[in-house]
């Protein structure tokens, strides 16, 4: 997947998804790490049946890299939501800048539409009531998006860089976060702090057992006015197994809950079957 539809991902603008407290559901955790919700024993009601579908190493040990499902297997697509917040950005935050969406969530509950939520550890320690409302709900499946949202590469539209040796930490970091906020089991899936990524990078992962999830259809929501055009856009990308990437916070991307209720009609018209990326990977892998 190319670098430049990382555009979409808001560069150091925040993304996040709050919502009201939903029903706990079972999720698989990542590969045990110290840091990593698996490593801790569950309470006997959220004890996950089995580990989620993921992808092969790729050569040499590289965490492999999903960008969509398959293309024979059925009208199916997975919308994904960024919930970012940077470290460093606590204070806009305490100044009432707001990083939710209720209204998107609301949204999503209320059409019955699967999602997957990439949310940053830094998010989590903000909003511990929202991540644990959406980690535990069973309509959602929640993912790693970093602690920091620092990027991975260089010149990654502007944001901060994590070194090499954090990378691994940071990633571990947000499972714990995730931990401590309620959430009893993340998945084992990873989005890179604005889609970028690069070969030192899927080392620096490699062996903590997750699957870094991109995306092949940009939905242009991130600092969007105009709905029409990202309904427009998404309904225009969308084939089967394509994983679409929006955004959840009111600031940054305000349009997002309206563009949901437009394009989930619209799709399931042309006979679409809204899924979590979990089973777009397990489409792929045979699960």
């Amino acid at each position: 997947m190319g670098r430049a539809t990382a555009v979409c991902l808001l560069g150091t603008a925040l993304a996040a998804c709050g919502t009201t407290p939903a029903p706990r559901a079972d999720r698989p955790g990542p590969t045990r790490s110290p840091a990593s919700p698996s490593a801790v024993a569950p309470s006997p009601s959220a004890v996950a049946p089995s580990r989620p579908p993921s992808l092969a190493p790729g050569p040499g040990g590289l965490t492999p890299v999903f960008s969509h499902g398959p293309r024979n297997r059925g009208k199916t697509v997975a919308f994904t939501f960024d919930a970012d917040m940077t470290a460093d950005q606590g204070p806009r935050a305490a100044a009432g800048e707001h990083f939710d969406n209720p209204a998107l969530i609301a949204a999503l509950r209320a059409l019955k539409v699967p999602a997957t939520v990439f949310m940053t550890g830094r998010w989590a320690e903000e909003y511990p009531e929202e991540a644990r409302s959406i980690g535990r709900d069973p309509l959602f499946e929640l993912a790693n998006h970093s602690y920091s949202h620092y990027a991975f590469t260089g010149d990654c539209y502007g944001l901060p860089r994590v070194s090499a040796a954090r990378m691994r930490p940071d990633v571990e970091r947000a499972y714990a976060e995730f931990r401590k906020a309620g959430v009893p089991h993340p998945m084992p899936y990873f989005r890179f702090p604005g889609g970028c990524y690069d070969q030192r990078a899927l080392r620096a992962l490699s062996g903590l057992g997750v699957t870094a999830v991109q995306w092949d259809v940009i939905s242009g929501d991130a600092f969007a006015t105009d709905a029409a055009a990202v309904e427009r856009q998404v309904l225009d990308g969308v084939r089967p197994g394509s994983v679409v990437v929006m955004h959840c916070t009111r600031s940054a991307a305000p349009t997002t809950a309206r563009v949901v209720r437009a394009v989930v009609p619209e799709l399931r018209r042309k006979g679409y079957r809204f899924v979590k990326v979990s089973e777009l990977i397990g489409e792929s892998t045979g699960r």
